[in-house]
């Protein structure tokens, strides 16, 4: 008599809802369901290969992150974004980041962090530092940098509850510090805006030491000004919107 199949343990079942949130996540940013487009628990673990449980978890996941929205009669639908959601998600990333950064150099940075801070400037300065054009190379590290530069800023201000906040910010769709990235690769002026943008991350670290609690958060407001650009341009160049993930989901008004 052939035995039961053993249930699965949680470690498995965690495995399983991560790969279903990944692999949810990709076909929504990659266009495979459009905006507007019911998804339900069987249609996708058929869809998948995954089972029933772990879509469940992963389809609330995303309603969390705001890729879809529930539907009265059941189920969920992919969400579609307007220019000015897109515009406010970045800019309360840029407001949350500009207060965390704004308390940090008023309680004080700890030098380790500091040091964390300008290391990390510096490695971007030395992934620019060659005038030529931009490899997939150099624009990874960039991006790696880019991230942990922002995540360090997350942090800085050692409150958990601000920086739950800003992970959340960041987490809102095209709202990512590496968001719009890909469309300054591949600009004409893709190699001056990253160090301008670099230079704005070692000026917040300048005003972090000398603990000028405005200044830091004014820079990181005005930071945001480069994503906010990058997706004027994204939405003025056809050819380069089809470089971000998730375009499909971008609708005018």
């Amino acid at each position: 008599m052939a035995s039961a199949p053993l249930p699965e343990t949680s470690e498995a079942t965690s495995s399983q809802t991560v790969r279903a949130l990944l692999r949810l996540r990709e076909m929504i940013l990659a266009g495979e369901l459009a905006p507007g487009e019911r998804l339900s628990e069987p249609v996708m673990a058929e869809a998948t290969g995954i089972s029933r449980t772990p879509i469940r978890t992963a389809l609330v996941r995303l309603q969390e992150e705001g890729l879809l929205e529930p539907i009265q009669s059941g189920g969920f639908r992919v969400r579609a974004f307007s220019l000015d959601e897109i515009r406010d998600a970045i800019q309360i990333r840029a407001t949350l980041e500009g207060l965390s950064a704004r308390l940090a150099a008023e309680r004080g940075v700890a030098p380790e962090l500091l040091e964390m801070l300008a290391d990390c400037v510096d490695q971007i300065d030395e992934v620019l530092a060659d005038d030529e054009a931009l490899s997939e190379a150099r624009f990874a590290a960039y991006v790696d940098g880019n991230a942990r530069f922002h995540e360090l800023i997350a942090g800085a201000c050692g409150s958990e509850v601000v920086r739950r906040q800003v992970e959340r910010a960041m987490a809102l769709p095209f709202a990512s510090p590496n968001g719009f990235l890909r469309v300054q690769a591949v600009a004409p002026d893709a190699l001056h805006t990253l160090r301008l943008a670099n230079a704005q991350h070692r000026a917040v670290v300048e005003a972090l030491a000398g603990r000028e609690g405005a200044r830091a958060e004014a820079l990181m407001r005005e930071h945001a000004r480069i994503p906010q650009r990058n997706l004027e341009t994204t939405l003025a160049h056809p050819a380069i919107r089809e470089l971000i993930p998730g375009a499909s989901l971008i609708v005018p008004g």
